[in-house]
C-alpha cells in the first residue's frame, strides 16, 4: 500500500483509524468488495445491464482519449487494517475535480470518520491547485449533505438523472473569494464593501 497516510482524529470511542492514499490498482478491488454493503438501499441501475457491448466499448474508448487526468483514491482503515471507508474522484478540467463516491461502512458510522475523510480530500485537492471541487448526491442524503455544507460546500443545482433520480450538486471553491461570491449569489450573504467592489455596485 501507499505510504501516504494520515491518522484520523475521530469523535468515536476508537480513534485508531487511518486514511491512506491508494493507487487505483490498490483501491479498485477493495471498493468492489465493499460498495454494495455501503449502498445497499440505493436504487441506481447497473449500466452494464442496459447498455450494449458496443456502447460500453465506445465509452471505454472515449475515456481513454481523455489521457491521464488526476485521480484521488483514499481508503479508511481500522486498527486491524480492515478497509472500512473510502473516497475517490477524478479531474474533469484544468480547474475542476469531481468527487465521484465516498462512504463509510455502516458499523463504522457516527464516529466523525466521514468528516475527517472529507477534510483530508479537500486538503489534498486544494494543495494540487483545483479551483472547484464538486459532488452529486441524492437530495435526501442528509448524512453526507450536512457535513459538506458545514465544510463550506454550497448547493449549486438540482439534477434529474436517469440512473440515480433527483440529485443535488454541491460545489466547494478553494479560493475563499469565489466561495464568498457563491454565498452572495445564493442569497446567504448581503453585499459588503468587498463584494460591492468586485461587482461595481
Amino acid at each position: 500500500m501507499s505510504n501516504a497516510s494520515k491518522d484520523i482524529q475521530s469523535s468515536g470511542a476508537n480513534p485508531s483509524y487511518v486514511i491512506r492514499e491508494l493507487t487505483e490498482e490498490e483501491f479498485k478491488p477493495l471498493f468492489e468488495k465493499h460498495k454494495n454493503k455501503a449502498f445497499e438501499n440505493t436504487h441506481g441501475y447497473n449500466s452494464g445491464g442496459i447498455l450494449s457491448a458496443d456502447e460500453l466499448e465506445r465509452m471505454k474508448e472515449l475515456q481513454e482519449r481523455l489521457g491521464s487526468p488526476c485521480r484521488l483514491h483514499l481508503g479508511v482503515f481500522d486498527d486491524r487494517g480492515d478497509f472500512v471507508g473510502w473516497s475517490f474522484g477524478q479531474q474533469e478540467s484544468a480547474t475542476t475535480f469531481y468527487m465521484v463516491n465516498s462512504a463509510i461502512l455502516p458499523e463504522h458510522r457516527r464516529k466523525g470518520l466521514y468528516t475527517c475523510l472529507l477534510m483530508r480530500s479537500l486538503e489534498i485537492l486544494s494543495a494540487k491547485g483545483f479551483q472547484l471541487i464538486y459532488s452529486r448526491h441524492n437530495v435526501t442524503n442528509n448524512a453526507v449533505i450536512i457535513p459538506k455544507l458545514k465544510a463550506g460546500f454550497v448547493i449549486s443545482k438540482i439534477e434529474l438523472d436517469d440512473r440515480f433520480g433527483v440529485l443535488v450538486h454541491l460545489h466547494y471553491y478553494t479560493n475563499p473569494h469565489r466561495r464568498k461570491i457563491m454565498y452572495y449569489r445564493a442569497g446567504n450573504l448581503h453585499p459588503d464593501e468587498e463584494i460591492r467592489q468586485w461587482f461595481g455596485i
